[in-house]
């Protein structure tokens, strides 16, 4: 994967011939801050990367920096011999050294116009290099939480930028004095550093790029932590309508199960019920089926036996239970035969046993024969 860091040239002197050459201090230990989508993670919006000693200062990787060549910002594309006549300004030194936590590496710019730009205060440096980038969580022995280490790392080129990734440490020139064949017009220092404003709780305050980042991250993840908490608490409210709702419904089923159960008292009535009917029934119409039947069935089916199907044809529950009523009480009282008479129109008979009875409810006197 390629990377790049920055420095800047410390200590600058141009020769008679034109040429500027300094010391510069770059590619340090530690860990810097990359977007995702340049380390090739664009789900994550930030990745700290950890250059670890070991790898900063190991044999093979300060060798790498010797003999590179020195470019006017970075190229699309690594410097190669293909390519080195139209890319190259400079190239570095053969004296590779540690300075604390960072490479000390000797340079000469030759591009004249290379030198009208460093001179103007384009002066920060910044290696182009290859590593292995291994993706895994970890802490510094400094404390500081990492998401990936860097491995061997291999120099391609030394780029001169207006702001590099390392920062204003490593740069061309210390900023306590001019320097240069001639006085410039422009102050050696710092250049101003780019602030942004963010906003945080409704305050906006300015941080630097880097700034912006992590608190855009940790906006992020509080966003997203205040999202999954929400949902979890939808979740877990519609959790427990489901089970009141749950609950409501066996609790009405056990009552209309409740309400089903009969009691001793109540079985013994309808067991009694059922039979005064079936028994009832029986008087009246003798073949009429009262196995297996509602009772609703068994009154109507005595109705058809005693009056024929017209009696109850088209007719209402109610107005068969009451036919059945009349039916009843006829047969509770023995049958009524003038009732009976008049309903299918054949005369009373008149015999001793009942004329008087029947006459003498009408209030008509019978003269018996002797």
């Amino acid at each position: 994967m390629q990377f790049i860091d920055a420095a800047e040239v410390e200590k600058p002197r141009v020769t008679a011939d034109g040429y500027l050459v300094a010391d510069a201090r770059i590619v340090r230990t530690g860990i810097q801050i990359y977007a995702g989508i340049e380390v090739g993670k664009p789900e994550m919006q930030m990745v700290r990367v950890y250059r670890p000693e070991a790898e900063v200062f190991h044999r093979d990787s300060l060798a790498s920096f010797s003999h590179i060549p020195i470019t006017d910002d970075h190229p699309a594309e690594a410097v190669t011999a293909d390519n080195w006549a139209s890319l190259a300004k400079g190239e570095t030194g053969d004296e590779v050294l540690r300075d604390g936590q960072r490479l000390r590496i000797p340079l000469i710019v030759k591009d004249a116009a290379a030198v009208k730009t460093i001179q103007s205060g384009k002066r920060e440096l910044s290696a182009g290099y290859s590593c292995e980038l291994s993706f895994e969580d970890g802490v510094t022995p400094e404390g500081e939480a990492y998401d990936a280490i860097q491995k061997n790392i291999r120099a391609n080129h030394l780029a001169i930028v207006q702001r590099g990734r390392a920062g204003s440490e490593c740069r061309i020139g210390d900023g306590a004095v001019h320097w240069g064949i001639a006085p410039l017009t422009v102050e050696d220092k710092e250049p101003p550093m780019a602030l942004k404003t963010v906003t945080v709780d409704g305050i906006p305050i300015e941080v630097t790029d880097q700034g912006a980042t992590v608190i855009a991250t940790l906006q992020q993840r509080l966003g997203d932590t205040t999202t999954k908490l929400s949902d979890a608490e939808k979740a877990h409210a519609k959790a427990l309508a489901d089970k009141d709702a749950e609950i409501a419904k066996k609790d009405a089923e056990l009552d209309d199960a409740k309400g089903k159960i009969l009691s001793d008292a109540d079985l013994d009535k309808r067991v009694q019920d059922r039979g005064d009917l079936v028994a009832l029934a029986g008087a009246i119409a003798k073949d009429v089926k009262t196995t297996g039947v509602s009772d609703a069935d068994i009154r109507k089916a005595v109705v058809v036996a005693k009056l024929g199907d017209a009696a109850v044809e088209g007719k209402s529950a109610a107005y068969v239970d009451a036919r059945f009523d009349i039916l009843a009480e006829d047969a509770k009282k023995g049958g009524d035969p003038v009732a009976a008479a008049l309903a299918d129109g054949r005369p009373a008979p008149m015999n001793d046993g009942w004329s008087d009875s029947v006459f003498a409810a009408a209030g008509v006197k019978m003269k018996k024969e002797a």
